[in-house]
């Protein structure tokens, strides 16, 4: 989420832009992500750039609407209310009950972790998760938002997205999870091209060095990709070509389900 747009120039201040009314409801709720679940309201004016009066203003109008809940530490996180909105999301519930059986039949076969993601501006973000019951140090949960350079689904949606995206995503800086993530743009470039060739994304420790990421594209009715799958599993034990084979499977599959209707009659 970016709260850019909602921006207005501060009279007599230089032109430093200021946020709205909306724009500073937003930089509330974009406080929160993957990484940061639970916030004080600190937290929250810090990482929203508000003062810690209009933050607690805020927070309280979003409480008593449902979008935060506050827990017994004081700790606010995100309120159900939002859950029960993005549900509503035509395009994600559309892919979730196409994909969701055959996530089910991933997850049982690998014993790993198993996502389906969408692009979102120049992120990906998870319309459906099913987590490993081993602990696993990276989040994955159904609206987790990361950096499309650093995951198997986001490199997918990168390599099949049009030039002048890619070079948009590959021209800003790039975050380094771990000492493995790779952030030159001209091996990512070697990598998306890599992808579109074998049809399918290996990404090894890009998060978490521990951790293999193997993911292919899910593609609609008209041919074009509209999401991305992938299994995430140690990398002591990964077989990433028989992974590649289980996801493409699955991939046909859940395309079939969002293939052409029949006309009615």
């Amino acid at each position: 989420m970016t709260v850019t747009a909602e921006r207005d120039p501060v009279p007599g201040d230089g032109g430093r832009p200021r946020l709205t009314a909306a724009g500073r409801v937003l930089a509330v709720l974009d406080a929160f992500g993957p990484r940061h679940r639970t916030l004080t309201l600190s937290d929250i004016a810090r990482r929203a750039g508000l003062s810690l009066s209009t933050a607690h203003r805020l927070v309280n109008e979003l409480m008593a609407w449902g979008a935060l809940e506050r827990d017994a530490t004081g700790h606010y996180s995100v309120g159900l209310r939002l859950l029960e909105l993005s549900a509503l999301a035509p395009r994600g519930l559309e892919l979730r009950e196409a994909a969701f059986p055959h996530l089910e039949d991933l997850h049982r076969v690998t014993g790993g972790n198993v996502h389906l993601g969408v692009r979102e501006g120049t992120a990906v973000i998870y319309v459906e998760a099913i987590r490993a019951r081993v602990r696993n140090p990276v989040t994955s949960r159904v609206g987790d938002r990361w950096p499309m350079h650093a995951t198997g689904t986001g490199l997918v949606l990168l390599a099949h997205a049009e030039p002048e995206f890619q070079e948009r995503v590959l021209g800003a800086p790039l975050e380094r999870f771990s000492p493995m993530t790779v952030v030159d743009p001209a091996e990512l470039r070697r990598t998306l091209a890599t992808i579109r060739a074998t049809g399918v994304a290996v990404a090894r420790g890009q998060i978490t060095t521990p951790d293999l990421a193997v993911a292919v594209p899910v593609t609609d009715a008209a041919g074009r990709v509209a999401a991305a799958i992938s299994v995430v599993v140690a990398t002591d034990r990964a077989r990433p070509r028989e992974l590649a084979g289980v996801l493409t499977q699955a991939s046909r599959a859940i395309s079939r389900t969002l293939g052409p209707r029949p006309v009615p009659r």
